[in-house]
């Protein structure tokens, strides 16, 4: 509460020195505002092979999205908030039956559910940019992850400043997370922390603004500390390095380089390679145990006109057989949605589980010079477990496709076809029993 009090005084603080210097804008600040928003409509339906039988299909259909006000900027002061709503329809089937009904556009207990998803203030100087308040943060470990009805949501304090040639700095602290609707994919344990949400409980968190700490592992922190530099300063070569301080949780170092260069043989093609690096150590309290992990992950692509070919591998550290079943110990753990990994797959995240090697080959063509303007992606990852990985103890792969149309008749319009068919997603360790699936998702967007 005490929080929220010192923000309005920041803000009536800003408002106030505005009115002295030109108080006749005032009015024209929140007249001149924009409205902006997108009306999302989404239908999932997976269907889930059990080799010991009881299979099962289970479907969704939602329609929601968000309605946002931003006011104009007066003396490089702005405000900000967005609603954010979900709502399923056509869903016939008891709504906490989880082999009927896909959780992941719906709120707990399946339910519709409404929020205050933004209310920020904006302050821009300059280079610098302050904003504080709820808002969407985008950043390699904690982001928004808009895979399914409504994304993931922050408190958060960040100052950003680009007085250096090509080079941008940010500054932040995040106090809470409002976890989105794809969350409610995981109950918890080793998988949901790995995959980019609640150790505890992610299917029963949506919806709400958390402390960070208590989210993700049910004990309270002072928030995430973080700071990042990005530098483009040498031609085709881009460097970021992130570091967040989880309080009495982890310390996390993201780095990240993006090259791409003239092929000597002929200039239809364009080569491009990039590399990745997250970090983790236990810091403070330790409350997601001795945490001591490390992912690498390398790509390579080349570029031909409309066609994008690219194969990306990664590895992660080896758990030690007494650290088995659950452990975090060695695995890369991401509660707050971030997910940068060069080798996911559209669902399948096994590559943060320690001792994975982890392979992914991918193929985009752009429709746009025959006339239609379609983008389309084939891809297949394949993931190879190690025994102490606390999680599958069998090798997993996943296949699929991302067909995205924009109509021209209808401007704002995206229309997505997705797909993902995940093989071996779980081999039980005594029976030997496998968990697989086949998923379509259908996906409108209308953006205003």
């Amino acid at each position: 509460m005490k929080k929220y009090i010192a923000l309005s005084a920041v803000a009536m603080s800003f408002v106030a020195a505005a009115s002295l210097n030109a108080a006749d804008d005032i009015n024209s600040m929140f007249s001149e505002g924009k409205v902006s928003g997108q009306i999302r409509e989404f239908t999932i339906s997976r269907s889930v092979e059990l080799s010991a039988g009881a299979d099962y299909t289970r479907h969704a259909n939602a329609i929601g999205g968000y309605l946002k006000y931003e006011t104009a900027s007066l003396s490089g002061l702005s405000l900000g908030a967005a609603f954010y709503t979900t709502y399923g329809f056509l869903n016939e089937s008891k709504k906490t039956d989880y082999n009927q009904v896909d959780p992941t556009l719906f709120g707990e207990n399946n339910e519709n559910y409404s929020m205050l998803g933004e209310a920020y203030i904006q302050y821009k100087t300059g280079n610098t940019l302050f904003k504080g308040g709820r808002q969407k943060l985008v950043t390699p470990m904690l982001a928004d992850d808009d895979a399914r009805m409504l994304p993931n949501l922050f408190e958060a304090y960040v100052l950003t400043n680009k007085d250096i040639a090509n080079t941008t700095l940010t500054l932040g602290h995040v106090t809470k997370f409002a976890q989105g609707t794809f969350g409610r994919t995981y109950n918890a344990g080793l998988l949901a922390a790995t995959a980019g949400y609640s150790h505890e409980d992610s299917r029963n968190q949506v919806g709400s603004f958390t402390n960070v700490g208590t989210y993700a592992f049910d004990e309270k922190t002072d928030g995430i500390t973080m700071a990042a530099a990005s530098y483009t300063g040498i031609a085709n070569l881009k460097l970021d390095l992130w570091d967040y301080y989880a309080h009495d949780i982890m310390n996390i170092i993201y780095g990240e380089a993006n090259f791409s260069w003239k092929c000597l043989i002929t200039d239809a093609l364009k080569p491009y390679a990039a590399v990745q690096i997250i970090k983790e150590d236990a810091v403070g309290d330790e409350f997601a145990g001795d945490i001591d992990s490390m992912y690498v992950a390398g790509k390579f692509g080349v570029k031909v006109q409309n066609f994008d070919l690219s194969f990306a591998y990664s590895k992660t550290d080896n758990n030690d057989a007494t650290n088995n079943n659950g452990f975090l110990q060695d695995a890369v753990v991401s509660p707050w949605g971030g997910m940068p990994a060069y080798t996911q797959g559209m669902v399948t995240r096994h590559m943060f589980l320690a001792g994975t090697d982890a392979a992914k080959v991918a193929a985009t063509y752009n429709f746009k010079d025959l006339g239609a303007n379609v983008l389309a992606t084939l891809y297949y990852a394949n993931f190879n477990m190690a025994a102490n990985n606390g999680y599958t103890y069998g090798d997993a792969k996943e296949s699929g496709f991302d067909v995205i149309y924009n109509p021209s008749i209808v401007k704002n319009l995206q229309l997505r076809l997705r797909a993902n068919y995940a093989d071996d997603f779980n081999v039980a360790q005594t029976t030997g029993a496998t968990l697989s699936w086949d998923e379509y998702r259908f996906i409108a967007n209308y953006n205003f």
